[in-house]
């Protein structure tokens, strides 16, 4: 009888034991497996400087795959997106760049490059197709000693902003007065060198578009048509007042005609 007891007695406490044990490990285990993750609660447009209300923190397993993110919401003060987030992504450090002050298009302009606009119209700016986040061409026309000239000057340009527009998410044509290209030093000093000695204009790029060799075309322009005006012989004719004789010249035939009415050769 009392071993049954005594046997009875050391099961619960071992089945207690074993649950104090288990219940441990598991808020142990949970403890360490969460970490906080930034995601984006509603959509965040590109060029758009982050605010509080675009952000949402959540918990997510430790061992999870996400890569490199944001921890906390005051990590993103300041930044702004240099590309369109969906809602519900997690945010990535190359989602954003640092924008102490300034305007937001300087923010967003890699350290090796430049923007320079461009004024055009119907046009130059390809009938109003072209829109930020397009790649053109850049072209220009001259006058060469009476011949048009034209050639590529440069080749696979980002297009940043149309007049004050820099959204990506616009994919009707609109016409515009400037355009915004993002371009190197070195390219800069060539398209304002072209656009002083000549006329530029733009050309759209399709996503799988090549380079090509930039080569020179000259045009000669047709030549007028040369109208000659036919002469025709002119009649002198001279005579005295008394006792004529008369001269008539036709062309290089030249006869002497007398009172008498006889006319020499």
């Amino acid at each position: 009888m009392w071993l049954m007891v005594l046997s009875l007695a050391l099961a619960l406490g071992a089945a207690w034991v074993a649950r104090g044990w288990v219940a441990t490990r598991l808020q142990r285990s949970t403890a360490v497996a969460q970490m906080p993750v930034v995601t984006a609660a509603q959509e965040i447009p590109f060029g758009t400087r982050v605010h509080q209300r675009f952000l949402r923190v959540i918990e997510l397993p430790d061992s999870a795959p996400i890569g490199a993110h944001f921890s906390a919401p005051r990590q993103l003060a300041g930044m702004v997106a240099l590309e369109r987030v969906l809602p519900g992504a997690i945010l990535q450090p190359g989602q954003f760049t640092a924008h102490p002050n300034g305007s937001l298009l300087a923010a967003l302009l890699p350290p090796d490059m430049r923007a320079i606009s461009l004024s055009v119209n119907d046009v130059t700016d390809v009938a109003g197709f072209l829109l930020p986040g397009n790649r053109v061409d850049v072209l220009e026309a001259r006058s060469v000693g009476g011949r048009a000239v034209t050639h590529i000057v440069l080749q696979d340009i980002l297009v940043l902003a149309v007049d004050q527009t820099d959204s990506h998410d616009k994919d009707s044509p609109q016409l515009v007065r400037a355009v915004t290209l993002e371009v190197t030093p070195e390219q800069a000093d060539k398209l304002v060198t072209a656009m002083t000695e000549g006329r530029i204009q733009l050309t759209l790029r399709g996503p799988n578009a090549i380079n090509v060799p930039a080569v020179t075309v000259a045009h000669t322009p047709p030549r007028k048509p040369v109208w000659h005006r036919r002469v025709r012989p002119v009649h002198f004719v001279a005579h005295r007042a008394a006792g004529y004789n008369v001269t008539i010249i036709r062309g290089m035939n030249i006869q002497h005609a007398h009172p008498t009415g006889h006319v020499q050769g």
